[in-house]
């Protein structure tokens, strides 16, 4: 007889200390060798920061680092990032410190220009996927 284990049942979530959401999400979770996160440039007290898109791209990268290290993983595991952007000059500023936190061969990636995030104040998120030891 075949034991069924559910995804439900298959699927992990990442346990991290960034700031604890009231919205019904994971920060992480990961199935089948494979992590998906989606970051924001919060600090520990869930308060988007300040200080314009550099400001935000380095606090969501690091925050992404932090997640990837909880999981048992580094930046290096990571296969594949969507970043979106909420104004298309972002971008220059956005390469620039992805290039301080990611070596080659790099990931994936696709960049998109979007009207609005979540929070007004957030001018990037990033969308990301990495491999992860089962």
């Amino acid at each position: 007889m075949e034991l069924s284990v559910s995804l439900q049942e298959q699927k992990q979530a990442v346990k991290t200390s960034l700031f604890a959401s009231k919205a019904p999400l994971e920060w992480a979770i990961t199935h089948n060798g494979t992590l998906y996160t989606a970051q924001i440039p919060i600090d520990q007290n869930g308060v988007v920061v300040e200080g314009g898109i550099e400001a935000q791209t380095r606090k969501t990268l690091d925050n992404l680092a932090h997640t990837l290290e909880c999981a048992g993983e580094s930046l290096d595991s990571v296969l594949q990032v969507l970043i979106y952007v909420t104004d298309r000059e972002y971008l220059a500023t956005v390469n620039k410190v992805y290039a301080e936190y990611f070596n080659a061969p790099y990931p994936n990636r696709a960049a998109m220009v979007v009207a609005g995030l979540a929070r007004e104040e957030m001018l990037v998120e990033l969308v990301v996927y990495a491999a992860v030891k089962e």
